[in-house]
């Protein structure tokens, strides 16, 4: 029996779920990580101006390649470990240095990145960020010093996260090296696996909210054309049941709209899809960190709530004002059809009405002639007669005056019933 073959996305489908695995850490280190996107769409982004930055990187360090084609990458960079991955619209590098610097958040550390090799970079930053892990210390007042002094503490997330396994703080605002700065205290005797894992998801959080807000940027833009757009919509529903506007100048109008609505929903589907995706990892990264409170300050759920949820609920009311304005639009265009059809109708009873009297008309001209045909035709057929009759006449001492009165009423009758025949016939 022969054997059974594989599907030739078997192994492909499997290898997906293990493609990005997390990386391993130990206390005390520090992550550099930093997000670039291109500024175009997806679709034409070009993947191979990614790699050869990547290689670029590499080869600086004498490091080795990552497989052709590879849209993730893990290696040793020097003193560092690298971390690359390719995502949908940007790419992303994390380095992990063990060990920290005198100086908390020093921008020395994030110079694993050259600044000429970043200006090369085939796109912009998104998002840069430098992760502080370190031992949670037995006194948590001097947690809360530190915290105090490296964060702005109007804007300061922190809480116990993964069970009590590490502390995570941060302001979410961007420092005079324009880094943004996270703190991670872990607990002692955590694995290297969990740290990374918290590492890993604190970096996810701040990418996939960066990438989201894009959303906001443009549902502002979008807002501002609706903003244009809706006075005129609502003046040309208004006015559909004027009777001195004329049906074709309402359609040139609604047409109008309706392609600039059509083009704005092709123009910001892609963002506004992109953004809930962006949205819903952003709020699952959060509860898998398992946030317990810290001495009454706001958790990352919190501050979220607070400063990042209104951000998509404004990005949904655009979104959704544009679907209700292309389905008003849409209404309208039938309201007009409607119209036209009720002035078609009116049009072809009027037309209807003018046919019958033209055939009434015609009747009656048709009913005149046959009475000048009956006249003529029998004048012609009283004289035949009369040139065939006058010798019989002429015998009987008939005159050709007596003749023609007899023949008169005989022809004329005999012609009329004839016609009426023929009439008949036709019917």
């Amino acid at each position: 029996m022969p054997a059974l073959s594989d599907h030739p996305l078997r192994y492909a489908t499997v290898n997906e779920l293990h493609a990005r695995p997390f990386p391993a850490l130990e206390s005390p280190c520090t992550a550099a990580y930093v997000a670039i996107k291109e500024p175009v769409d997806a679709a034409n982004r070009d993947r191979a101006r990614d790699r050869a930055h990547l290689l670029a990187l590499l080869d600086r360090n004498g490091s080795v390649h990552p497989q052709p084609d590879a849209t993730h990458f893990s290696g040793e960079m020097g003193r560092s470990s690298l971390k690359w991955e390719s995502h949908t619209e940007f790419v992303t590098y994390s380095a992990f240095t063990p060990g920290l610097s005198a100086r908390a958040f020093d921008p020395i550390e994030a110079e694993v990145f050259p600044e000429d090799w970043l200006a090369n970079a085939p796109g912009r930053r998104l998002t840069s960020v430098l992760i502080r892990v370190e031992v949670l210390p037995e006194d948590e007042a001097e947690m809360q010093a530190k915290l105090d002094l490296w964060f702005v503490p109007e804007s300061l997330a922190v809480s116990r996260v993964v069970d009590g396994a590490a502390v995570v703080a941060g302001d979410f605002r961007i420092d005079q090296a324009g880094h943004m700065r996270f703190a991670i205290f872990v607990r002692p005797g955590t694995g290297e696996r969990r740290i990374g894992r918290i590492v890993q998801r604190v970096c996810e959080i701040e990418t996939y909210r960066a990438m989201s807000m894009l959303g906001l940027m443009r549902s502002r833009q979008l807002t501002g054309r609706l903003n244009a757009l809706d006075p005129k919509l609502s003046a040309l529903v208004s006015g559909l049941d004027d009777a001195a506007g004329t049906p074709e100048k309402a359609l040139h109008e609604l047409l109008t709209i309706s392609a600039e609505l059509e083009s704005l929903a092709v123009q910001f589907s892609f963002r506004f899809g992109a953004t809930a995706a962006y949205e819903a990892i952003v709020n699952q990264r959060i509860e898998v960190l398992r946030e317990a409170r810290i001495n009454g300050r706001q958790t990352f759920a919190e501050f979220m709530m607070r400063r990042y949820d209104p951000a998509m609920r404004t990005v949904k009311s655009a979104e959704a004002r544009l679907q209700a304005m292309a389905e008003r639009a849409q209404r309208a265009a039938e309201l007009l059809r409607t119209r036209v059809d009720v002035e078609r109708s009116a049009q072809n009873q009027k037309l209807l009405e003018s046919m019958d009297k033209r055939a009434d008309l015609q009747l009656r001209l048709q009913q005149t002639v046959e009475g000048l045909s009956v006249v003529a035709i029998s004048y012609y057929a009283i004289n035949l007669a009369a040139y065939f009759l006058k010798p019989l006449a002429y015998t009987a001492h008939l005159s050709t005056e007596g003749l023609m009165a007899i023949l008169t009423p005989v022809v004329l009758l005999l012609v009329w019933l004839m016609v009426r025949r023929i009439r008949g016939n036709f019917h």
